[in-house]
């Protein structure tokens, strides 16, 4: 069934301000649309809910990539193109630029951006592990001011979010404290380009005399929303990557990461498979450290 987009408005503010005002007027009246790369799809559909848009995708003040007191600042207006292409996001954020790629087509990367990836709250979206991973920080932005969180607390659940109705998110924050560690990402899907993933995880750790002094783990696709693993990176913080104590540290660490994220069936997989794969990829990592 398709939307009768007579049946639609869409408004395009001059300003971010402008935007601001006018979610305050009304809460909840209107949906910010950027690239629109999600919310085209599901007007096609019939599925499209909200009937008021207000275009954002014009708004240079959410587009920017910037270095700034030892973080990566990453407007939410910035598209996958425009990741792929910084030299700076390739240099300190690899996985990221990785996690970019995997997004759609090149035309979909051209018009999606960052802000809507994570605002569409999918579990299975591509960049939130990379982002949890590297524990990023947000701020959000209304009429009345600003306020930043950890971005391990923005996703509440299957398609909620900490965002309220009047807010927008503005930009992404990464600190600059990676540069020694080892960097993993993997994603598992139908097949190897445009795929909804059925599990994603990123890695990163840092490793001193064959044992993980640093590691901190992202998935997709494994609960009920993006996720930070942090029971898992406690079993695995001071573990041991030499040879004789390896294979105890892999089981240590599937046996936490199957505890404490509790797969999901939906339509790409079922939970057996993706606790499975989860495990395997994160047993790919460590074997990686040992090396």
């Amino acid at each position: 069934m398709h939307s009768d987009v007579t049946q639609f408005d869409l408004a395009a503010p001059p300003s971010l301000q402008a935007v601001l005002k006018q979610l305050a007027a009304e809460p909840g009246k209107h949906a910010p649309i950027a690239g629109g790369t999600e919310m085209m799809v599901a007007l096609g559909a019939g599925r499209l809910q909200q009937r008021s848009l207000l275009s954002i995708q014009h708004l240079r003040e959410l587009r920017f990539i910037r270095v700034e007191d030892r973080l990566l600042h990453i407007g939410s207006g910035t598209t996958f193109t425009d990741i792929r292409r910084s030299a700076e996001i390739a240099k300190h954020l690899p996985l990221l630029v990785q996690s970019a790629s995997w997004t759609g087509s090149v035309a979909n990367q051209n018009r999606g951006t960052i802000g809507g990836n994570i605002c569409n709250a999918s579990p299975a979206a591509d960049t939130p592990p990379a982002l949890l991973a590297y524990g990023a920080t947000v701020t959000l932005v209304s009429a009345s001011g600003e306020r930043t969180m950890r971005y391990v607390d923005f996703h509440l659940g299957y398609k909620k979010t900490a965002l309220r109705p009047d807010e927008l998110l503005h930009s992404i924050h990464v600190p600059l404290v990676f540069g020694d560690h080892r960097q993993y990402i993997r994603k598992v899907g139908t097949r190897n380009a445009q795929a909804i993933s059925k599990i994603a995880l990123a890695a990163v750790a840092k490793v001193e005399e064959q044992r993980l002094a640093d590691v901190r783990l992202g998935a997709a696709s494994l609960t009920d929303r993006p996720v930070r693993c942090s029971a898992t990176e406690a079993v695995l913080s001071g573990a041991s990557l030499a040879s004789d104590a390896l294979e105890e540290t892999i089981r240590l660490a599937r046996a936490a990461l199957a505890g404490e994220t509790h797969a999901i069936d939906d339509i790409r997989s079922t939970a057996r498979y993706r606790g499975a794969v989860a495990g395997n990829l994160l047993e790919e990592f460590l074997r990686s450290l040992a090396g």
